[in-house]
């Protein structure tokens, strides 16, 4: 396990600044989630960290120690990509004991160690086989095997679920958690999914064009957004945002409202009308179309009787509004 520093972290491409002065400490044992739309520079960041690219200026610490100018394997890390990069005519047991083999360590030592990390991730009945056999998660696996076999001070991800259907992911999401619960290690993870983020990380930070804009655990993100940035990108559906004429009445420079934070009521102050009806089950998410706000989305009772067309009266709860800007 170890800890991570980042000190005033700056990539530039030729005379374009792309990260602009990180800093952040991301502690022993945390699972830490970068999250941004793309472009954001989450990934450029996990590279710098990994040693794939190089910063422009300031420093960067793991277990207390200067590893900027050293090369990727010198700095005791592991990285999973989006991509598995498993070899195709090695099996599972030698995809995942590939790197000890390179550094030549002894015959017993790695099949040990591989019968370890399969039985973690329960792949030992499949050590015989070759990718080709595999599924997308088992792929997956694998390749977080061949990164857990290093014993490494720290584990990145660059986006590792992006390839799997939504099931998958959701399946690979539990064993990650469950896997860091196990390992106990250090996990930096960078996705572009809010509800990845939400669902896995002890921290979240959340990056808009190079710089951070949050940093705080999911529900501190979710119930403090300093940002209208940040409250419109956590939480799904995400945060109603107005500006102009409403949020002027409301004495800020952004107002917000989180859809399930709308009560539909019958001597509600806000009218209007229903233009579609998404129907989840549990849930139903109303899109309307407010006579003062514009498009609106309220998230309701799974058991709601709401048809497009319909009129509508809503309030907000009080206690759950957010004013950005002046007040």
């Amino acid at each position: 396990m170890a800890r991570v520093e980042l000190h005033d972290i700056r990539k530039s491409f030729g005379k374009v600044e792309v990260i602009h002065g990180i800093d952040l400490t991301i502690e022993d044992g945390e699972f830490c989630v970068f999250v941004g739309p793309s472009g954001c520079g989450k990934s450029t960041l996990l590279r710098i960290i990994s040693g794939l690219e190089e910063q422009t200026s300031g420093r960067i610490e793991i277990d207390g120690r200067d590893v900027g100018n050293l090369e990727p394997v010198e700095r005791d890390i592991a990285m999973v990509f989006q991509s598995y990069a498993l070899y195709p005519h090695l099996t599972v047991g030698e995809n995942i004991g590939f790197g000890l083999s390179l550094a030549r360590k002894p015959k017993a030592e790695i099949a040990e160690a591989v019968n370890r990390v399969a039985e973690t991730l329960q792949l030992g009945h499949l050590l015989d086989r070759r990718p080709k056999e595999l599924s997308g998660g088992q792929r997956q696996r694998v390749a977080i095997g061949r990164a857990i076999v290093r014993d490494p001070k720290v584990f990145l991800f660059d986006e590792p679920l992006s390839n799997l259907d939504a099931a998958l992911r959701s399946q690979m999401r539990i064993e990650l958690t469950d896997l860091h619960a196990q390992l106990g290690s250090t996990m930096i993870y960078v996705t572009h999914d809010q509800v990845e983020a939400m669902t896995m990380a002890d921290k979240i930070v959340v990056l808009k064009d190079g710089a951070i804009e949050q940093v705080g655990t999911p529900m501190e993100l979710y119930d403090k957004p300093a940002t209208p940035f940040v409250a419109g990108f956590i939480g799904s559906p995400k945060m109603n945002l107005f500006d102009g004429d409403v949020a002027a009445q409301k004495g800020c420079e952004v107002y917000g409202i989180r859809p399930e934070h709308i009560r539909l009521t019958d001597d509600g102050d806000w009218h209007g009308r229903v233009r579609l009806v998404e129907r989840l089950g549990a849930d139903t998410i109303v899109h309307a179309e407010m006579e003062t706000f514009g498009p609106m989305i309220i998230r309701t009772d799974g058991q709601s009787e709401l048809r497009e067309g319909r009129e509508i009266r809503a309030a907000p709860m009080p206690e759950r509004e957010f004013r950005f800007g002046k007040s």
